[in-house]
Parts: C-alpha cells; sequence; structure tokens
C-alpha cells in the first residue's frame, strides 16, 4: 500500500505546514497565498518513475529540499500515485479568485534547479530533471483545480434570478401548449375567436418570459464559452454552483464573442408554425376574413 508522503514540518488544523511564515487558512478553508515554507520529504524511502527519470529515495529527499521554496502555499499533501507511478498532489479548496497557478519565477532563477547537461553532470542532471517534472506536474494539477473553481466562481456571479426567470417561461410554455392543444378540442369551436385570443395572449407571455431569461442566458452562456476547454461541463459546473437544474435551461450558445440560439428565437418559431397552422385551418375552413 502506498504512504503519504509527509511534510517536514507537522500540520495544523488546515492539513497545512505550522511554521512562523506559512500559508494561514481563512474560514472557508482556502489557504492565504503567503510564501510557503514546508518541506515534503519522502517517509521510508521511496524510489519512483519521475518522468523519464527513475530516483532513489535519497535523490527524493534532494529533490524536495530544492522545491521547498517553489512550492505553493495551498499545497497540503504529496503522495505516491495509486497506480504506481509518479505523484499524486492535494491542494486547500480554490476559490477561483486566486492568482493564476503558474511555475514560480523564482524556480528559474535557482541555481540548484537550472538546467546542467548530462555530459557536464549526470547525477545533478536528473535530479534537475526530476525536480522540473515533479513542479511542472504539481503546478498543472494546481491550474486544472483552480481553473475549474473560476468556472464554478464566474457562474455564481453571474446566475442570479436565472432560476426564477426559468420557472416563468416554463410556466408560460406549458399555458401556451395547452392553449394551443385546446383549439383541436370540439369545445373550441363554439368559441373560436376567444380560444384564438386566449392563444394569442399565451404566446406573448411565453415570448416575454423567453426574453426575460434570455437576460441572464447570454452571461451565462458567455462564461461556458470562456471556461469551454475546462474538466467540467456546463451542466457539472452550474451544479458545483449550486443549480442542479440548470443542466435543463436552454441557454444558447457564445462563438466569436456573439450569442445564437436565444430561447426566445425558439419560442418565436414555434409560434410562428402555430400561427401558421390556424391560417391554414382558417383558409380550408372558410373561416378566416
Amino acid at each position: 500500500m502506498a504512504s503519504t508522503i509527509p511534510l517536514r514540518t507537522p500540520l495544523d488544523e488546515s492539513e497545512l505546514p505550522r511554521t512562523a511564515s506559512t500559508a494561514t487558512v481563512t474560514p472557508g478553508g482556502t489557504a492565504d497565498r503567503g510564501q510557503h515554507t514546508g518541506t515534503p520529504v519522502p517517509d521510508r524511502g521511496i524510489g519512483m518513475s519521475i518522468g523519464t527519470v527513475t530516483i532513489t529515495p535519497d535523490e527524493h529527499r534532494q529533490i524536495f529540499e530544492r522545491l521547498a521554496p517553489h512550492l505553493p502555499p495551498y499545497l497540503r499533501k504529496v503522495e505516491p500515485h495509486p497506480c504506481g507511478w509518479g505523484l499524486r498532489f492535494e491542494f486547500a479548496p480554490f476559490t477561483g479568485r486566486e492568482k493564476t497557478p503558474t511555475v514560480p519565477r523564482s524556480r528559474y532563477d535557482d541555481p540548484r534547479l537550472k538546467y546542467i547537461p548530462e555530459s557536464e553532470n549526470r547525477v545533478e542532471h536528473r535530479l534537475r530533471e526530476a525536480a522540473d517534472h515533479i513542479l511542472g506536474e504539481l503546478y498543472d494539477q494546481a491550474y486544472r483545480e483552480w481553473k475549474d473553481a473560476a468556472y464554478v466562481a464566474d457562474l455564481r456571479e453571474l446566475v442570479k434570478d436565472a432560476p426564477d426567470r426559468w420557472k416563468t417561461y416554463e410556466r408560460e410554455a406549458k399555458a401556451l401548449e395547452s392553449a394551443y392543444a385546446y383549439l383541436r378540442t370540439a369545445q373550441a369551436a363554439a368559441e373560436w375567436l376567444a380560444a384564438i385570443s386566449r392563444l394569442v395572449d399565451a404566446q406573448e407571455r411565453t415570448v416575454a418570459a423567453a426574453e426575460a431569461f434570455d437576460q441572464r442566458a447570454v452571461d451565462i452562456a458567455h462564461v461556458h464559452s470562456k471556461h469551454l476547454y475546462a474538466d467540467l461541463s456546463p451542466g457539472q459546473a452550474l451544479m458545483a454552483a449550486g443549480y442542479p437544474e440548470g443542466a435543463q435551461w436552454h441557454v444558447g450558445n457564445v462563438f466569436d464573442g456573439y450569442f445564437s440560439d436565444a430561447l426566445h428565437s425558439k419560442v418565436r418559431r414555434l409560434v410562428g408554425e402555430q400561427d401558421a397552422h390556424v391560417a391554414k385551418v382558417a383558409r380550408l375552413s372558410g373561416t378566416g376574413g
């Protein structure tokens, strides 16, 4: 069974290294992005493959000692990957409003991490190649998690009253469906003009409700477009933001900055089809004016 790689400094209640200058944790559980001083070091001697380099337990310790100044304060845990290769990282939860995780410039200025050709120093070449791979994988994973958090945070800001507007649209759409279906009943013949009038009213209310929802949908669609390459799907992001019903919303699309497939366009097409049908019935039955 793979063991967790402990941190050189003990963890506080937030599971972050407890040192004088380490990161603190807000009530929401997100690490303050100060300088990280805890150094993950391997326990019981872990030898493994890192990228194309196989490192010994002692080399593993050396690598993490060198990486210590460049590790992010939101790093909570480093452990061997369950598949038996490389490492897996655990971070404090991201809010999505932090600075984009990226390998710090300090890494490139560190003389103990700068590239050395294998022909110049074989041992140092291996250590630095492995260190570069570890740091790159760490920040890549952090970026993916942060990117998903940023997607969710953007939705939380912009969804606003979209759920209520969608419920209003659904109610009006059902009323429109009912009003249109009523025209096919025998009872409608006895009050045809009144039934048609109620259909028109229902059409107008449904179009208005769709337009009101589109005012929120256009912002949501822009967020989906902005985070097109996130690991989360639009439905998953809306669920994470607290709107599990959002996957059923007709949000439309944004491409190259332009909003298309709006809900009101869909409703207007439906209204047009209904009007054409009613007009044909009037023409064929001789009831038209």
